[in-house]
């Protein structure tokens, strides 16, 4: 059950591209402010409709509460700022390195070398979907964005690994998102201009960004690395840019290519071998 809590979280971000299209006219901080605070209003949400009291304190430590912030925040902002300072198709390349670092972070020791060759795998894939065969280049003078976009995959998969160890409530995501909301309100002040007018279309995708890619979906995260098979979750999160090419196409929003059929076998056969166990252990993670 936790396990699909993450799957789920993975098809949400596979729907982020999509409804990144309804709202690419609002400035990304901003943007991120207005999720973000949606997020940690579903904190209350889910209080009332399970009568529980509305307040109580998080059971994040102050360097837990640290570790959770710099990990949200501070992969959004590194990554609006990779994307300032070097192509789309380079950064997004970069920045899927996370779930193989992650692969490699929760491993076994003695599964390591599965998790390493399972996500290369997943990454060749979905290097071939994001390039769409074309190849792709690595020139010196992005070499900023390439450090912003090297640091979100970092960010992302050691604040996933380290998480999944803490012994806190899901309901403290709440309260980081307004942690996080605050830091980009800040972030926004300083280097964007606000927009104030919305579209219905707008608003639609604010809405349902802050319930699933950028606010909902981190409490199923948060819950399926606590007690899911993070392995699998860690293999699994390569098909996020496949899920999102698929539902672009669905929308026809671009055209279909066979690069997807190509990622989904690279990232399905990196998944298997990464989660093949040990001949002498007999322990599985748990589904």
């Amino acid at each position: 059950m936790s396990t699909s809590l993450g799957i789920l979280a993975i098809i949400l971000w596979g729907a982020l591209a999509l409804l990144g299209n309804l709202t690419k006219s609002i400035p990304a901080f901003q943007l991120l402010f207005m999720c973000f605070f949606i997020s940690f209003l579903l904190l209350f949400i889910k209080r009332v409709l399970s009568k529980q009291a509305l307040f109580t304190a998080p059971t994040l430590s102050l360097t837990q509460t640290v570790i959770g912030i710099t990990g949200l925040f501070g992969f959004h902002f590194c990554y609006f700022m990779a994307l300032k300072y070097a192509p789309l198709i380079e950064v997004s390349l970069i920045v899927y390195l996370w779930p193989l670092l992650l692969g490699v972070f929760v491993a076994k020791a003695a599964s390591k070398l599965n998790a390493i060759l399972g996500g290369l795998l997943g990454f060749i894939g979905i290097a071939f979907l994001i390039s769409d065969g074309s190849g792709f280049s690595i020139s010196t003078q992005y070499w900023l964005g390439y450090f912003f976009a090297a640091s979100c995959a970092l960010l992302w998969s050691s604040y996933s690994f380290m998480m999944s160890g803490f012994d806190n409530e899901v309901d403290d995501i709440g309260w980081l998102s307004l942690y996080v909301a605050a830091l980009a309100f800040l972030a926004h002040i300083y280097f964007e201009t606000t927009v104030i007018s919305f579209t219905v279309n707008e608003l639609l995708g604010v809405v349902l960004l802050g319930l699933g890619p950028v606010g909902g979906a981190f409490y199923l995260w948060d819950s399926a690395l606590k007690r899911g098979n993070k392995t699998l979750l860690a293999s699994l999160s390569f098909l996020t840019p496949l899920l999102s090419t698929i539902i672009l196409v669905l929308a026809k929003q671009i055209s279909f290519s066979w690069s997807v059929v190509f990622a989904l076998a690279f990232v399905l056969v990196g998944a298997a071998i990464s989660n093949v166990k040990p001949a002498s252990n007999k322990n599985s993670e748990p589904i």
